[in-house]
Parts: structure tokens; C-alpha cells; sequence
């Protein structure tokens, strides 16, 4: 993570802050995902029946998409210089465009969009974090996460 003044970090608003590397969501993954939500629904944990769906194979969860946000975003946020903790304040809004298929390659471009103050020492970033698949021309989905910053 990138660490910068905090009377410097509205200069990073409105800039995109960079990618993260590719991670593939293989079937391991998923099927984890699905053994830790409890949720077994077909398309997502048996590629049997998910190939003669509309998407060919199993896709991941929307929720385990979603989920990677803090780990893609974690080299690429700016923060400000004396974190002493950051925490994750929940999301604005998420769009689901389209499912990420098993054994694709993820990663989430990341622009801040917001800062502002909550308290003396508290900080709210706000970014759009867009999960690109590769290969893909459509995102998996377009969402904005807040993060909570303690000085």
C-alpha cells in the first residue's frame, strides 16, 4: 500500500490507482467458497450439470468475487501515513455484469473516487473497484467499497 500525507490524499481522488496481478478462480476455490457459505447450488460446484447451462462450466459465486476485493486491493490503495488500522466500512453499491467463469483470470482495477474526514483520525476512502476478467471485454462487476482509515 502506497502511504501518503493525509492533506495529500484528496490529491489521489478522481485518479485511477492501478491494477492488481491476475488470479486464477480455479474449481478448489469455488468449491471452498461454497463449503464456507454453505451455499452448494449446482452451477457453482458441479461442472456436470453447469455445462449444460448457458455458461458451458461452473462459475464462481458473485459473493466470492466480491469477497477478493480487500486482497486484489490491498497493494493498491493509498492510505494515509500513521495507519494504525484499516477497516473494511462496507460498500456503496455492486453490479454484477457477468459471471466469472471457472479457471479465469481475475484482477480489480481500482480509482478513488471519495475522501473524507468521520472523525479526528478517522478517514473514509471510497473507491470504484472494477473486477476485469481476462479476455474479456465486460467487467464481472463494478462495485465501491469504503475503507475506513484510523490515524
Amino acid at each position: 500500500m502506497p502511504y501518503v500525507p493525509v492533506a495529500e490524499l484528496k490529491d489521489y481522488v478522481g485518479k485511477e490507482l492501478g491494477r492488481s496481478d491476475w488470479l486464477t478462480i480455479d474449481q478448489e476455490r469455488i468449491n471452498l467458497f461454497a463449503e464456507a457459505t454453505g451455499d452448494f447450488q449446482f452451477i457453482h460446484v458441479d461442472p456436470v450439470k453447469a455445462a449444460q447451462t448457458p455458461f458451458g462450466s461452473t462459475i464462481a459465486h458473485g459473493f466470492l468475487s466480491l469477497s477478493l476485493i480487500p486482497k486484489l486491493m490491498e497493494d493498491i490503495l493509498v492510505l494515509p501515513e500513521g495507519l494504525k488500522m484499516v477497516v473494511n466500512y462496507g460498500l456503496d453499491s455492486v453490479r454484477f455484469i457477468q459471471p466469472v467463469k471457472v479457471n479465469s483470470k481475475v484482477r480489480l482495477k481500482v480509482e478513488l473516487t471519495e475522501v473524507s474526514e468521520k472523525k479526528p483520525g478517522q478517514w473514509l476512502l471510497k473507491a470504484t473497484a472494477t473486477l476485469e476478467i481476462e479476455g474479456q471485454e465486460k467487467p464481472a462487476y463494478i462495485a465501491e467499497p469504503l475503507s475506513l482509515a484510523f490515524v
